[in-house]
């Protein structure tokens, strides 16, 4: 599900589950783990990518809704196990998208330091408004941190998806490239962030994300019973249905 390798200082993870990388528990325990021996080793840098047409397109809603409330509870555990290595990752973090970024795949690459993406036809953005599905606080949190509030608000509140150039313009990501030198550019910035102390980084990265850090600890758990029964919610399931069919004609 996920092949590391080193170039140098930076270790790489590159995402290779299933057609589009979605989002599964068993996506996201693997994912885990693997930024769990990263806090037990820290690389000097971390990029993160994907193998094929998605960097990540998501979450898996088929298993949603086939896994009924249990899977779900599982999947927001572990969606919060992720995020919560991910948003506290000392080091740096470079996203190299090689593809669609959607939904949870773009909320990972939004608790990046840097994301860099690939010219081409892949998409990027937070649909989950028009899925149905409540935003997790920490889900929410990191997309929040890393945009100018206005921004924040057109990508929640709208929902749409938007292509590479789309997304540079508004500063969704902070670069462009090709598609065979994607992983290469991403690296080259991951080796010029890691070449900075590691401490005073680390010191920097945990000052800028301090107020998302407060809002997490003290409203993650008074959200989190209102957001498990809202994904647990029957209308939660039709209105996924609805957007499934919509999109992809209720197909996988």
């Amino acid at each position: 599900m996920i092949e590391r390798s080193h170039r140098g200082r930076v270790r790489v993870l590159s995402l290779e589950h299933g057609k589009v990388n979605a989002l599964d528990v068993e996506l996201l325990e693997a994912l885990a783990a693997e930024l769990t021996a990263c806090a037990a080793e820290p690389p000097g840098a971390l990029v993160l990518t994907g193998v094929g047409r998605a960097f990540c397109a998501g979450v898996d809603l088929h298993r949603v809704l086939e896994g009924g409330a249990e899977y779900a509870d599982r999947l927001l555990a572990g969606l919060d196990a992720t995020l919560g290595a991910l948003f506290a990752a000392p080091y740096p973090v470079v996203a190299a998208l090689n593809g669609h970024a959607i939904a949870g795949g773009f909320v990972i690459a939004c608790g990046c330091d840097h994301r860099i993406m690939s010219e081409g036809r892949g998409r990027v953005g937070v649909p989950e408004l028009a899925v149905g599905v409540p935003w997790p606080t920490l889900a929410l949190e990191l997309v929040r941190q890393a945009f100018a509030p206005n921004r924040v608000q057109e990508l929640v509140y709208l929902g749409e998806t938007y292509d590479a150039a789309q997304a540079l313009d508004r500063g969704l990501v902070d670069a462009l490239a090709p598609p065979d030198e994607l992983l290469d550019r991403a690296c080259s910035v991951a080796e010029r962030l890691a070449a900075t102390p590691p401490a005073a980084y680390a010191s920097a990265k945990a000052f800028l994300r301090s107020s998302a850090t407060e809002r997490i600890a003290r409203l993650g758990p008074l959200r989190a019973p209102e957001v498990g029964r809202g994904w647990a919610d029957p209308a939660t399931g039709a209105a996924i249905r609805a957007y499934l069919d919509a999109t992809l004609g209720g197909g996988r």
